[in-house]
């Protein structure tokens, strides 16, 4: 399954995490996600490559910024 990986800002915090895993992981043909809070980035999982437009969205509406792929 292809992984991109993406950088946002704003994320501090546990509640961050959980937000963003579960905001993202519940957009079609994702099948996993992993945010990690030390580097910024948030790795989307899938069995396609995903459409960043929509991840961006999910990530906008969650309170975050979509600062482009790493």
């Amino acid at each position: 399954m292809p992984a991109t990986t993406y950088a946002v800002s704003g994320m501090s915090c546990g509640h961050c995490k959980a937000t963003l895993t579960k905001v993202i992981g519940e957009l079609d043909g994702v099948s996993g996600v992993e945010v990690d809070l030390g580097s910024g980035h948030v790795t989307v999982t899938g069995a396609a490559e995903p459409d960043d437009g929509v991840i961006a969205e999910a990530v906008d509406e969650a309170g975050y910024e979509l600062t482009g792929r790493v």
